[in-house]
């Protein structure tokens, strides 16, 4: 089967060559920028690669979901535990520390604990951010900086000189959410002022709670004294707490202090992190940053970044600051999520690795993964075999997980897309196939009780009637009963990728069986159906998905519907019981949901020009949304009805008008790199089709781009000839291949490990 599946193909010439790019570079990237991106919600702060610590000023502002945000809120403390780029509540930041220069009248009691009454602002210019660091000034004159390993953060406090008297830390049990549950506890050592303990959490987008562990230690000034806090008042004569949440809908303040006798000094505190125990947070801070030497731990975070950052090179020939801003940034924050947990999963015992925060997989299989096959195919092995190894202890494979707990499930069974992805690209080591392949099955053959959090809900339906109804009857298992459009396309889609992986395990009569299934989009398309603006005015298209009931009878919903020219303010297309038919989009996008069998739609939308034609008012009447990730194919579907120059337009009338270093530099979330890893891809001049050995081809927004595999360390290359830094030539007229000539729209993934050599010759129009 030809992976495009399209008799339309292959107008489009892509140039390749073997060619040594000039000018080349890795080292230009500078993350700070992301701090303006009040509307991505990134993550902003210190940490690894895949790190479970990630140090950084929380703040009191609306998108505060990562930490901070550059909105001017205020900073109510400074803790070791994010996530990146989500949306809906605020994600994880336990344990936040707190510094005075000195409390009133020379008394403990002379500092403000509660949270919402110690925030204070921070002075707009002094935050800085790189690779492993980030630093701000806060009003009150006090200086911190922090960096981190992969478990451990390490904090500096640094104190004006004018100020006088014992500055004070306090470590606060709560989080950015005020999540906090029942019975947290936190033992204060006199002596050393080693702070442990505990506390349980409600997870931001899923289901259950889970314990988060410290261990905190201090180094710099002498310690005059510590203890506890709780509501609002201190003692060094209690070291001991353990804290109830209340009941006014907030945690009750408790936590603890340490006081020294100067501040003339850095004081550096150190913040180890577990799930399992807080001697494990202890022990990981021991091991990873010994010596509370942090410009050797800044230095190891850099080396680290610096590393995994290496493979992609392009040349800077004519390519402003600001793109090479954009897309190195985009690149380092595919990176920041899913988190390397290994060894911190209490929930079962295993030798596998264990992987945390996916926001979701929704989101992520797009484009972020499949970037991560390419630039770190070790650590996505890592993340399929603790995918696999979540399914084998746990029964299911995850649609979303974080913070130990079940996320919630978005449209269909999107782990089936990673696994397919990562098989169909030759991933194998140590990963277990047969027990992988066993899950996807799982995923659509069985339907578990809550399929709000696992797997596919509707399989009955899904089985005998070839779609998920409206108003489904379904009494085997649990879910919101909303979203039959988009789950029926994307079961489609999860049935075609699962197909792939039996072809690959020679399962011919599973081949057979899921290749008809991924047909069952068709069974929502009713040929007449018509589309009105929200003003009356007819589109003047026709045929598009509808809903449709149990006994076959259509249902309706606008097509327009929760799209970008939806102004009813009543419309909600997410997991709400009153939600629409579609998931986070209109019936419009969704009408380009089918990746797998392109040729069949287009045949079904009129054929190619009429195709193009949809494609153009989707994108032209501001209908889709570019800052949500259904839209991202979309930018490059033009390549199936042989028209892929269109898609090279679309590539730029989207970047940078919408991705940029700018103060609203994302149009959406960045969905934990996802928008990230869109930037990636198409700066490359690349694009995957998930699930497919696909990659789309337009022209590189840099005159060259290599980018060396890790798995055989061969370079492949794409030489951009007669490179027109307006980017007005942009239409690629003739292609090579390690120098012949190629005539095709696409390379697949052999492009990367056997190192290829692409040349393309692009003209204006």
């Amino acid at each position: 089967m030809d992976p495009l599946r399209s008799s339309f193909l292959f107008v489009f010439v892509f140039v390749a060559a073997i060619a040594c790019a000039q000018n080349v570079t890795n080292s230009t990237y500078d993350p700070l920028h992301s701090l303006t991106w009040t509307t991505g919600n990134v993550f902003a702060g210190a940490t690894m690669p895949y790190g479970m610590a990630k140090a950084v000023a929380d703040v009191d502002s609306d998108s505060n979901q990562g930490g901070f945000t550059s909105e001017g809120g205020k900073v109510t403390g400074f803790s070791s535990m994010h996530d990146s780029g989500t949306g809906g509540s605020p994600s994880l930041g336990n344990f936040a520390f707190f510094p005075y220069a000195n409390c009133a009248g020379d008394d403990v009691n002379g500092c403000t604990y509660p949270k919402n009454a110690r925030k204070v602002s921070y002075v707009n210019n002094s935050v800085k951010a790189s690779p492993g660091y980030f630093s701000i000034q806060l009003s009150s004159g006090v200086t911190v900086d922090m960096t981190a390993a992969h478990h451990t953060s390490l904090f500096r406090f640094k104190f004006s000189d004018s100020s006088n008297g014992s500055p004070l830390v306090l470590l606060d049990l709560t989080d950015l959410a005020n999540s906090r549950q029942d019975n947290a506890t936190i033992h204060v050592d006199g002596p050393s002022g080693r702070m442990t303990g505990s506390a349980r959490f409600l997870p931001s987008f899923g289901s259950g709670n889970f314990v988060a562990y410290f261990c905190a230690d201090f180094h710099g000034a002498n310690i005059r004294d510590s203890g506890i806090f709780a509501n609002s008042r201190a003692s060094a004569d209690v070291k001991d707490l353990k804290i109830s949440r209340g009941i006014n809908g907030f945690p009750l303040p408790g936590g603890g202090f340490i006081r020294f006798d100067s501040g003339s000094e850095p004081i550096l505190a150190r913040l180890g992190v577990s799930l399992v125990s807080s001697d494990r947070a202890c022990s990981h801070a021991e091991a990873e940053i010994p010596e509370f030497d942090f410009e050797t731990t800044q230095k190891g975070a850099v080396d680290a970044w610096r590393s995994k950052l290496s493979p992609v090179k392009v040349s800077t020939t004519g390519v402003s600051a600001s793109l090479l801003t954009n897309f190195y940034s985009g690149i380092y924050r595919t990176m920041v999520n899913p988190q390397d947990y290994t060894g911190e999963n209490p929930l079962w015992q295993s030798d596998e690795p264990y992987f945390d925060s996916f926001y979701c997989l929704w989101d992520s299989f797009r484009s972020q993964i499949p970037f991560l096959t390419i630039l770190d195919p070790e650590s996505v092995t890592r993340m399929i075999r603790s995918l696999i190894d979540t399914y084998t202890h746990l029964g299911w494979l995850p649609d979303c997980r974080m913070s130990l707990c079940k996320g919630f499930t978005q449209g269909g069974s999107n782990a089936d897309v990673v696994l397919a992805d990562a098989f169909i690209k030759g991933l194998k080591d140590s990963i277990d196939w047969d027990t992988g392949y066993a899950a996807v099955v799982k995923d659509a053959e069985v339907e578990p009780y809550d399929w709000s959090n696992e797997g596919r809900g509707g399989l009955d339906s899904w089985k005998a009637l070839g779609y998920i109804p409206v108003q489904d009857f379904d009494y085997k298992g649990f879910g919101t009963m909303t979203r039959s459009i988009s789950r029926t396309l994307e079961y489609s889609y999860n049935d075609f990728v699962i197909s792939q992986i039996a072809a690959g395990l020679n399962k011919t009569a599973d081949v057979e069986k899921y290749e008809a299934r991924s047909s069952n989009w068709k069974n929502l398309f009713k040929p007449d159906q018509t589309s009105f603006k929200p003003n009356g005015v007819n589109t003047g298209f026709v045929g598009f998905f509808q809903p449709k009931y149990l006994n076959g009878t259509w249902g309706y919903q606008d097509p327009l519907k929760c799209s970008n020219t939806d102004l009813d303010p009543n419309s909600i297309c997410s997991l709400q019981n009153t939600a629409g038919e579609t998931f986070e989009s209109s019936i419009w996008e969704y009408s380009f949901f089918v990746p797998h069998d392109q040729a069949t739609l287009i045949y079904t939308f009129s054929g190619p020009a009429a195709f193009v034609r949809r494609l153009d008012y989707l994108h032209n009447q501001n209908i889709t949304y570019i800052g949500n990730e259904p839209a991202f194919l979309t930018v490059f579907q033009y390549h199936y009805a042989g028209r892929p120059a269109l898609s090279a337009r679309r590539v730029h009338s989207y970047i940078p008008a919408f991705f940029s270093p700018t103060a609203a530099g994302l149009p959406g979330n960045d969905d934990s790199g996802a928008m990230g890893s869109f930037v990636a891809w198409a700066m490359m001049g690349l694009f995957p089709n998930p699930g497919q050995d696909v990659y789309l081809i337009t022209p590189p927004f840099f005159e060259s781009v290599s980018v060396t595999s890790p798995l055989t360390n061969k370079t492949a290359t794409i030489r951009n000839l007669n490179f027109d830094p307006s980017y007005a030539a942009v239409f690629v007229q003739s292609a090579m291949l390690d120098g012949e000539v190629y005539t095709k729209n696409w390379v697949d993934h052999s492009f990367f490990t056997e190192g290829k050599g692409a040349r393309a010759d692009a003209r204006a129009e």
